[in-house]
């Protein structure tokens, strides 16, 4: 496979470093995002909840954007268009992809509401909606770590 990487036409470059860049950008602000919300868990402090919302919704979620254009961008620029000869790897990328980009404005939805009520609430205590975002932000996360397995190893 590395011959393969030798030979690759120089046009396809850009297209793979923004996906690169978008996926790395994406799974450091996820991993920040799970950390503070894991941390924030207890639900004495309401820094780390809305930390870790900040990190969904400016990091996160525009890295998902660009991980997601440019994997398109240069999965046309290799020449699949859909058909039934696709990798496996590729088809590991795009469910995690879409299923992972749903799960993630779900749990931005779920712990911002969740942020707002701890705002409001004294003492503070740890919203049930912040919990439920931190557990699909932690699946997200876990299932886009195989991804990046799949994409790098490219297990056929």
């Amino acid at each position: 496979m590395s011959v393969l990487a030798a030979i690759r036409p120089d046009d396809w470059n850009f297209a793979l470093l923004l996906h690169v860049l978008g996926a790395m950008l994406l799974v450091g602000g996820l991993t920040g995002a799970v950390t503070a919300l894991w941390l924030g868990w207890r639900g004495d402090s309401r820094t780390l909840p809305r930390l870790g919302f900040k990190s969904l919704l400016f990091v996160a979620f525009p890295a998902w954007w660009l991980m997601r254009i440019a994997g398109q961008w240069i999965a046309s620029k290799e020449g699949f268009d859909g058909s039934d000869e696709e990798p496996a790897w590729l088809g590991i990328g795009y469910i995690t992809a879409e299923a992972g980009g749903l799960l993630i404005l779900i749990s931005i939805l779920l712990t911002g509401l969740g942020v707002r009520r701890m705002r409001r609430a004294e003492p503070p205590s740890a919203s049930v909606m912040v919990r439920i975002g931190t557990v699909l932000v932690t699946i997200v996360l876990a299932a886009y770590l195989v991804a990046v397995w799949a994409m790098s190893a490219k297990p056929d």
